[in-house]
């Protein structure tokens, strides 16, 4: 375990020396570490002063606290398009219950909080009050399309939160067995001096 350790240390060293000593590679490397690629919506991450680990850490953190910031914007336009569906379904439920009540000469008069909505929906003018039957049953046959297709968006959106959700258990993944190598380097270094 000490060979290997010291073995990954050397060529990191070496490796580490001989982009440095390369122009070109070197100044690829400082422009990505600490110029514009590391900028973004939370803010740049100046690394010039902090050492390799803490550098790779701060990146970690960074790309996992972005992770989070999308996932719970996903997870928001999940919970607003689950809420635009369950008031779709009310309406229909609403016009389901003007269909089950009487009718005077074939006319259904509906509430006024159903007008509103119906003519929210851009079904119908929210000043009209009396529908026939066949008006109500292609009311609702629109609404059932509207919510069709916001159950294909939410499936999409779906796939999209369970991808986030990887990428973030990925990102603490990373994160944790990175702080766990660099303990196991630091007790294996702290151990062969001993």
């Amino acid at each position: 375990m000490i060979v290997t350790t010291a073995a990954s240390l050397l060529v990191g060293v070496v490796a580490g020396t001989g982009i440095m000593m390369n122009d070109q590679a070197y100044q690829s490397v400082k422009q990505a570490v600490g110029g514009s690629a590391t900028n973004n919506s939370i803010g740049q991450i100046d690394i010039t002063s902090m050492d390799i680990e803490t550098a790779l850490m701060a990146v970690q953190q960074q790309r996992t606290q972005l992770l989070d910031t999308q996932l719970n914007n996903q997870i928001q336009d999940v919970q607003k398009r689950n809420e635009e569906i369950a008031k779709k379904n009310d309406t229909m439920a609403e016009i389901n219950g003007a269909l089950a009540g009487e009718s005077v000469n074939g006319q259904y008069l509906i509430p006024d909080d159903l007008a509103a909505k119906l003519a929210a929906e851009g079904i119908a003018d929210a000043s009209k009050k009396e529908y026939t039957a066949e008006e109500l049953i292609q009311a609702t046959e629109k609404l059932k399309g509207s919510i069709d297709n916001l159950s294909n968006s939410q499936q999409m959106d779906m796939l999209q939160l369970q991808s986030m959700t990887n990428k973030r258990n990925e990102a603490f993944d990373v994160m944790s067995n990175f702080i766990k190598k660099m303990e196991d380097s630091r007790s294996s270094i702290i151990g062969n001096m001993r």
